[in-house]
């Protein structure tokens, strides 16, 4: 896998996939999502893996998608280049469409478990909810701050893991929200002091580890099927084309012009300052950094 990305490993049936990029919280550039999913292959194809961890190095699972540097790496976001037929043709491609790679945690046949601290918002978020199992440290701070400007639920995972009154009160707000109450609102399965975290979610893998890689397969492919009849794949196919959309209204096409001009921290300030939550939120209300 290359190093510099996404890092592959290991031991005994466990497989562990891990973000690399944490000096940018661990964004997710066109490079990153092409190794997440070589080593999803990998793992997938590896007769010796039952369970297959993703996680992120640094202080933070993901912080979504990269925004930096004027977004000179994502061409078809250039406002000269927007096509919204060739948009639309790019997200629902299986085989450009990044979602292809985030449910890979969700289609491939092995338990997948995201083990989430600090930021864990937009994309980010989309792709860890796309795991079978999601724990995360009491302090990490899930969200789509995308709802205010820019963005649409890609997955959908915001919609069906949660009941209606909270699925409909996030994607209308952005809010975030902690780990420990990702787990009480059922968002997520589990939360832990983050001094805890690593531990718990080893012991996790291990106790699937210890039943027949046949049963795991057979379990996860029927509670997923019960989701696909409730029309998983076509919200899949919705979301990622009003997320264009919503990228290319008046609003979102101010929002990158001014992560052009100013970076992506002026962009990110305007938006969420009058709610005062992700970068603009309290220090204490911040995630703490691993120590």
């Amino acid at each position: 896998m290359p190093e510099e990305v996404v890092r592959y490993s290991t031991e005994n049936s466990i497989a562990t996939i891990t973000l690399n990029r944490p000096e940018k919280y661990n964004t997710l550039r066109l490079d990153v999502i092409e190794a997440l999913h070589r080593s999803l292959q990998v793992a997938n194809q590896d007769k010796n893996v039952k369970v297959i961890v993703l996680e992120g190095a640094g202080d933070a699972f993901c912080g979504g998608f990269d925004f930096s540097g004027g977004l000179e790496h994502y061409e078809n976001l250039q406002e000269e280049n927007y096509d919204p037929g060739d948009d639309v043709h790019y997200v629902t491609n299986y085989f450009t469409s990044y979602i292809t790679t985030f449910m890979g945690l969700w289609r491939g046949s092995k338990p997948t478990i995201s083990k989430v601290h600090g930021y864990c918002v937009g994309g980010g978020s989309e792709l860890a909810l796309c795991s079978d199992l999601v724990v995360a440290s009491d302090d990490a701070r899930l969200g789509t701050p995308y709802s205010r400007v820019w963005g649409c639920h890609l997955t959908g995972m915001w919609v069906y893991r949660l009941g209606l009154a909270k699925a409909k009160y996030y994607a209308l707000t952005g809010e975030w929200i902690s780990g420990k109450e990702a787990a009480n609102i059922e968002l997520i399965n589990f939360s832990y002091p983050l001094e805890e975290l690593d531990q718990r979610v080893q012991e996790l893998a291990e106790k699937l580890a210890a039943i027949p890689l046949t049963q795991l397969v057979s379990m996860k492919l029927i509670v997923n099927q019960a989701y696909d009849n409730m029309g998983l794949q076509s919200t899949q196919v919705l979301g990622p084309i009003l997320d264009g959309v919503m990228r290319n209204t008046p609003e979102g096409r101010d929002f990158v012009r001014l992560a052009q001009a100013e970076g992506v921290k002026s962009a990110v300030t305007k938006r969420d300052s009058p709610f005062g939550d992700y970068s603009q939120g309290p220090p204490e209300a911040q995630p703490r950094k691993r120590q």
